[in-house]
């Protein structure tokens, strides 16, 4: 049985959650109808700003016809694809590095260019070289692949290593090291890694779709802007937004669940 002031505690805790969610809920509101006065009273041209109500018409609209379902499909394809796509290949470039130190000591000034490099200026090579499909993918990939590396070797390499001097004193192999000691420790590191990139492949897709595609939010977004409808480049952002959280979420509960299965002390992404 817990104590008066453990359950007394445990009320403020859960009354804080309560408070902050609500304050969030309440601003969200007051921006919502700050947005709709501005339009109706002509604070801003609502032809450049669209509304809320005109978003959610759009929206109803778009789902009913079933051109939102379509659209927001292929996004979710190419952003899961191009996320694990970049994970593996960020995983592996990672554990290459780390595995041979000289390969690291080459690769390391090419990695800090590609990582300060604006991905957004690859798009068209992509397009170029792989098509209007591919390279949507290929987008995605090189705007998260970097940071993977990056991140993931950089917790490699902070491994304590007096543990790894302990295996290798026992008789471990350098695999038998990588299992035991480097990726149980860096564990934390790489569920960042994953919340970080959920969100840059995200950013990766969209990227390539206003560059090259025939479906997708990204190709709505750009549609809307061509012929003028606001309502509907509004409505692409707004469902954005929603997957976007409803990504985040999604892999910061896996972080939840791995975090309690293998006791371990998360890092903030």
């Amino acid at each position: 049985m817990s104590s008066p002031e453990h359950r007394a505690y445990l009320r403020r805790l859960r009354l804080q959650r309560v408070a902050v969610l609500g304050a969030q809920l309440l601003l969200l509101a007051v921006v919502l109808l700050l947005w709709e006065a501005a339009a109706d009273r002509y604070w801003v041209n609502p032809m450049l700003t669209s509304k809320p109500t005109k978003v959610w018409e759009t929206l109803v609209r778009l789902a009913g016809t079933g051109t939102l379902w379509r659209h927001l499909g292929v996004t979710l394809q190419e952003t899961l694809v191009g996320f694990a796509a970049g994970l593996v290949l960020g995983v592996g470039t990672a554990v290459a590095l780390w595995w041979w130190a000289p390969l690291e000591r080459v690769l390391d000034p090419y990695l800090v260019v590609l990582n300060a490099l604006p991905k957004v200026a690859l798009g068209p090579i992509f397009y170029v070289w792989l098509g209007d499909r591919i390279s949507i993918y290929g987008m995605a990939v090189a705007i998260s692949v970097v940071v993977t590396i990056v991140m993931v070797e950089v917790a490699f390499r902070s491994v304590d290593p007096a543990k790894i001097l302990l295996l290798q004193t026992l008789g471990a192999t350098r695999r038998q090291v990588l299992q035991k000691v480097v990726f149980p420790a860096s564990l934390p590191t790489l569920l960042a890694a994953l919340k970080v990139n959920i969100g840059l492949t995200l950013v990766g897709v969209v990227v390539g779709e206003f560059i090259a595609s025939k479906a997708g939010l990204g190709y709505l977004i750009v549609y809307g802007g061509q012929v003028f409808q606001m309502e509907l480049v509004m409505t692409g952002v707004v469902v954005l937004v929603a997957i976007s959280a409803a990504l985040y979420l999604a892999v910061s509960w896996l972080e939840a669940v791995v975090t309690r299965r293998f006791h371990l002390r998360p890092k903030d992404a």
